[in-house]
């Protein structure tokens, strides 16, 4: 029972009543801030959202969202106010059933529930609001993306201030309902279980998604336009949704190629990573994102991917993410190699797998494309700051540093490291500092060295990873994979901000 239940009129003393008067004093107003070095505003404090129920209503011809999000929560602190990461126009606030007072700027909804919440209550807010996301930027870029026939709410590591309220960092992760009105002949494509739609009698109709298993918020997504859906099966029983835009054009059948093996990469993903985290899978290609995503359940594509016909490597990338990245999140973003390292070194193992290239043969000539006095040897994977949180260096020397890994481990420890880290790991959250550790646990090895050398020095390493007598640049043969790896790479490394 909690201390204001237990204060009733007929007991309360004195003394419980200095307590109370003492409590309510102690209450804070939530952190702006979760604590990520590189982005301070990411997130806030004093609580912990367990879901979302996100039911909207969106306007192509006119770019204008608006509807009602409710957030599901648990204080972590006496709260007097706490914050939502969020930029539309924002009309109510209920906390709880109440009225709350609000302000918004910069990104940053503070709410004022006209009360204290304590520590440990389960709170529900209802934010209500109507805007045109598009108008909206921040630090001059916008992630709503806004299209011939709709609009993509698709980015990293920020899209959902563009059109929903929440805590809005990796850390922070919650089951989703979303829901989307639109009108009759667009559609709608989000991450989870596709609930099917419903004809509203002003001519709309609404889609319904529901994601079960624990959700970073820059992970969620729609997509709304005119798009091809396929649903079928996989094997082991899991639905599989795929949509492709009506806008592809000579693209359609190389992206239908790709995308319709999905059920195949991921079966060839577990036999290296452990089981399949979600529920279910699919993809999306549609113009206007100019990268490639990893969406929860449902990564989504930019054609451009599929403009030299089928590629597989990219599927097989956004993939692995649902493992490392989605499952497994960052607990801060200067530790992203443990997404994009893991997701390319994905892209060699697929490689192998079908015969275009060994993974050893893409490390070495990834490792003979630079030489030691080029740039990419300058950009630190393990901490690379917010201008190059996506670069090159990020995924290649990150997929390098697995390499050298697996030299110094042996491929018994290694491939076990593969499937025990994620799982152990599962739904949570981890830090460079904690897979080090992992791994020389798993191995008996100390390799602070090793990590050292190949996350944290600005330099290129000696020699290559798990290549005895190297020779020269010239004496390394480009893989067939290579090419279509390399174009896989400078689109998912165009889109950092």
């Amino acid at each position: 029972m909690s201390l204001r239940a237990k204060l009733t009129l007929g007991t309360a003393t004195a003394a419980s009543l200095l307590l109370l008067a003492g409590t309510a004093a102690a209450a804070q107003p939530g952190a702006p801030g979760i604590g990520d070095p590189y982005y301070p505003n990411a997130g806030n404090g004093g609580y912990d959202v367990s879901h979302y129920d996100i039911r909207l209503n969106y306007q192509p011809a006119t770019d204008t969202l608006s509807g009602t999000t409710t957030i599901l929560a648990r204080t972590t602190q006496d709260l007097s106010r706490f914050n939502l990461d969020f930029l539309l126009k924002v009309s109510s606030i209920r906390v709880d059933n109440k009225v709350a007072a609000f302000s918004q700027n910069g990104g940053e909804l503070v709410v004022d529930p006209r009360g204290t919440l304590r520590k440990g209550s389960q709170v529900t807010v209802v934010v209500t609001y109507s805007d045109v996301p598009s108008t909206h930027a921040v630090d001059g870029y916008t992630s709503w993306k806004r299209t011939p026939d709709g609009a993509l709410a698709i980015d990293e590591p920020d899209i959902a201030p563009w059109w929903f309220p929440s805590n809005n960092h990796p850390t922070d992760k919650a089951t989703f309902d979303v829901s989307v009105a639109v009108p009759s002949g667009t559609e709608v494509i989000s991450n989870g279980t596709f609930g099917g739609t419903t004809q509203q009698i002003n001519g709309w109709t609404r889609w319904r998604y529901r994601s079960l298993s624990p959700q970073a918020t820059y992970l969620a997504f729609i997509a709304i336009g005119q798009f091809e859906i396929r649903q079928s099966t996989e094997p082991n029983g899991r639905p599989v949704l795929n949509a492709y835009s009506e806008r592809l054009g000579a693209d359609y059948g190389a992206a239908v190629s790709s995308i319709e093996r999905t059920p195949e990469v991921v079966e060839f993903l577990e036999e290296n990573f452990g089981p399949y985290p979600f529920e279910a899978q699919g993809g999306v290609v549609a113009p206007g994102i100019g990268f490639a995503l990893e969406n929860q359940t449902r990564s989504t594509y930019d054609p451009g991917f599929f403009r030299r016909g089928s590629n597989t490597y990219v599927v097989a990338h956004e993939n692995a993410h649902q493992w490392f990245g989605d499952s497994v999140s960052v607990r801060g973003w200067k530790d992203i190699w443990l997404n994009e390292g893991f997701a390319s070194y994905a892209e060699w193992l697929w490689s192998e797998h079908v015969g275009e290239g060994t993974v050893q043969e893409n490390s070495d000539y990834v490792y003979s494309l630079y030489p030691a006095d080029d740039p990419f040897w300058q950009v630190l994977p393990g901490d690379p700051g917010v201008a190059n949180q996506f670069d090159g260096a990020v995924y290649d020397r990150g997929a390098l540093t697995l390499q050298a890994l697996r030299a110094e481990i042996g491929d018994e420890a290694f491939f076990r490291l593969l499937r025990e880290w994620p799982t152990a790991k599962r739904y949570g959250n981890a830090t460079t500092e904690e897979f080090i550790a992992f791994a020389e646990r798993v191995s008996g090895k100390q390799l602070d060295d090793l990590f050292r050398t190949w996350l944290f020095t600005p330099a290129k390493p000696a020699a290559a990873p798990g290549s005895a007598g190297f020779a020269a640049r010239s004496a390394v043969t480009e893989p067939t994979s290579f090419k279509k790896i390399r174009e896989t790479h400078e689109l998912l490394a165009a889109h950092g901000h």
